[in-house]
């Protein structure tokens, strides 16, 4: 059946879209795209590439891997905790070790365990590497409100807070034993965000044991 020509008048030809106005969309699915990264990566993920021995065997050196800089925004850091921070004796510094001891908490170091609070159980480290031998006992540590004690998982070799005070004295930081003592602690404050994925050169959640 013929259309009328009523219907045929009807029917406008379909305008094709402007291809500038295809451009500006691209451009504006770019840059909004563009800016979501921009803003993970500077509020939300850390991408941190891993320099050294003292976190094997969980990190091993150049293992890439993920923070979160929200993890504590809402919560506190637990036991265990994988976290990245400002060194004390260097803010510019990022370290990343395990949390140990929570404010107000003693830890005490003695014949390769840890006790907290005077506990006669140590607590279970199931994730050293080896059988842990130097700057194993003697060490008595009192967590400062809103302070963190962090060693690494390596102890033979990690630099922690075992060792910190002396560092600040060699590093002139600090003028004396008193002074250095401030620096064994990381505030929480200087807390970057705890570790949540490793994603290179193979994919590793972090969970508390």
């Amino acid at each position: 059946m013929k259309k009328t020509n009523r219907q045929e008048q009807n029917q406008e030809p379909e305008k094709k879209r402007p291809w500038w106005k295809e451009l500006l969309s691209y451009v504006w699915m770019i840059a909004f795209a563009c800016a979501a990264a921009l803003a993970v990566n500077r509020y939300v993920l850390i991408n941190a590439e891993i320099p050294s021995e003292s976190m094997e065997n969980l990190l091993q050196i150049d293992d890439r891997i993920f923070g979160c800089k929200l993890s504590y925004v809402f919560g506190e850091p637990k036991r265990y905790d994988v976290v990245m921070f400002q060194y004390p004796v260097d803010e510019e510094t990022i370290y990343i070790k395990r949390v140990i001891g929570l404010p107000g908490e003693t830890v005490e170091i003695k014949d390769g365990s840890i006790y907290i609070d005077g506990s006669d159980t140590p607590i279970e480290e199931n994730y050293l590497p080896e059988e842990w031998v130097d700057g194993n006992d003697g060490y008595f540590f009192e967590v400062p409100k809103d302070h963190y004690l962090m060693l690494g998982d390596n102890r033979n070799i990690s630099e922690d807070a075992r060792y910190w005070a002396q560092c600040a004295l060699d590093a002139k930081v600090a003028s004396n034993q008193q002074e250095a003592q401030a620096y064994t602690y990381v505030h929480k404050d200087k807390l970057i965000g705890r570790a949540i994925l490793k994603y290179y050169p193979n994919f590793h959640l972090f969970l508390n044991i």
